[in-house]
This record gives structure tokens, sequence and C-alpha cells, in this order.
């Protein structure tokens, strides 16, 4: 079992499109879609089999709406953890530092889906959803 996408709500997927590709590196997917009006909403591929998709929140109405799912759209998830490189980790870093993007939270030997990471720290998207990356020993 695997991870196939997470949902963001965000306030412009656009920019949100900009800072993902900007920031993490990430590539677009349906964008021009999107633009276009042929797609209801863009992601951000951040491997080969995960999607971010950044959902306009003011489609969380529609998707409340929908039977079985009243009061389900709209809410915001805790965190999404990334795991990267070191190197690739070291120049997520540098890239929120050059964005002005404040990193609250460092942690060490933290506990995670392949066991202890040295070291893993959270910052937020321009919608404030918070991120997490960290590195594992090769």
């Amino acid at each position: 079992m695997r991870i196939d996408h997470i949902v963001f709500w965000v306030a412009d997927p656009l920019a949100s499109v900009a800072f993902y590709e900007r920031v993490l590196g990430a590539t677009g997917e349906r964008v021009e879609q999107f633009r276009e009006g042929k797609a209801p909403f863009p992601s951000v591929r951040i491997c080969e089999d995960a999607l971010i998709d950044l959902m306009p929140m003011k489609m969380s109405a529609m998707l409340n709406g929908l039977p079985g799912a009243a009061g389900s759209a709209g809410n915001k998830v805790n965190h999404v953890c990334l795991a990267m490189s070191k190197a690739e980790c070291d120049a997520l870093r540098g890239r929120l530092d050059a964005e002005g993007v404040a990193i609250p939270v460092t942690m060490k030997d933290s506990f995670g889906a392949r066991g202890q990471a040295p070291e893993a720290f959270y910052f937020p998207d321009p919608d404030g959803n918070v991120l997490e990356a960290r590195w594992y020993q090769p």
C-alpha cells in the first residue's frame, strides 16, 4: 500500500503550484487545464507515484454537499512528511531561507516510516499547510 495523493485546500492554486515548483522542485500537473477551466484543480508531483492536489477552497461547499461527505471538505491536515536525502534537505532549507519562509521547528532523532531520522524540520506553504522534511541515513 502506498499514498497516491494528498489534498490541500488553498486560496490560490496557481500561486501554490508556483511555490511548490520553486521551493520543493515539484512538477506542476494539469496546470494549463486548470487555467483553461478544463480541470477543477492543479496538482504537483512529489515523486513518480504521488501527488499533492491543490484544491481551491471555494470548492469545499460543493464537496460538503455530497451525500456522506458533510463537513469533510476544507479541513486542514496536521502535516505531510517528505523524505529526501540530506543534500536535498540542505538545499530545501536554502530555498526556504531565500523565500523568507520560517522553519519554526527542527527535530533530532525523529521516528518515521523508515525508522529514526537524524533530522527533520517543519515549514508552512503559502496557505499555512505544514510540511515536514526529513532525511534518513543511507
